[in-house]
């Protein structure tokens, strides 16, 4: 069976990455972000990888991209969770409007994703699912209650599916960046992280798409409810 991956949050930066890594270990990938145009102007002229608008917080958009992806490939194998929102704000500040978009997007589109493609993940060999969690769900950051709170939950989903999956043959882990250069951060949040990172500097995407592209292949065939820091460090530091 072909491997094939489904990725959100395609557009740009840590999924614009996997996508390309995923690719060169020889994935067909559906790319798929709520931003179809700058999927179009972002992705590389490839039979292979397949454009996909998917707002990840629909249920009948999640139904129409699996349809997608599996009429375009034949199968799905691989479900990447990386689509992801970054919201700050005070809790006496923070508005229902703003946390509840945070967890629909964070957690709540994850679990849709994992719902939709269950079908064909139990029907292939070596599946795996991996989903974009943060270092702000192993430690706490102030004036991000949405975010962290939503990515606690994720890390939590990950476990509870992972627990129930691994019987059926699929793997679910999850990937937790540390402060990584891309435009969810601006420059100015960008260099203040920079200046205080242990190593001096801050992650790639590239080096997020590489945890990724273990977690779904074979080398990591033994491997699941794991949670891989990617973070230079980050957790180590109290400040």
């Amino acid at each position: 069976m072909s491997r094939v991956a489904l990725v959100t949050g395609a557009a740009g930066g840590q999924g614009r990455a996997i996508v390309q890594r995923l690719r060169a270990d020889g994935f067909a990938v559906a790319a798929c972000d709520i931003n179809h145009a700058e999927l179009i102007a972002a992705g590389p002229a490839d039979d292979e990888v397949l454009a996909v608008g998917l707002d990840v917080t629909s249920p009948s958009g999640w139904a129409t991209a699996v349809e997608a992806t599996v009429q375009r490939f034949g199968s799905l194998t691989a479900l990447v969770n990386n689509a992801g929102t970054l919201h700050r704000a005070a809790i006496a500040d923070e508005t229902v409007e703003g946390f509840e978009k945070a967890w629909r997007v964070n957690c709540f589109g994850a679990f849709l994703g994992i719902q939709a493609t269950l079908e064909q993940l139990r029907a292939a060999d070596g599946a795996a699912i991996v989903n974009t969690c943060s270092t702000g769900a192993i430690r706490p950051f102030p004036q991000h209650s949405a975010y962290g709170s939503s990515k606690w939950a994720l890390r939590g989903l990950t476990q509870t599916v992972a627990a129930e999956l691994g019987p059926a043959g699929i793997r679910v882990n999850a990937v937790f960046p540390g402060p990584i250069a891309t435009p969810m951060l601006d420059e100015r949040t960008q260099e203040r992280l920079a200046a205080t990172a242990m190593t001096g500097r801050l992650g790639r995407p590239g080096e997020i798409a590489d945890a990724v592209a273990f977690l779904v292949s074979d080398a990591a065939s033994f491997i699941t409810g794991s949670e891989l820091v990617v973070d230079g460090g980050q957790c180590l530091q109290i400040r």
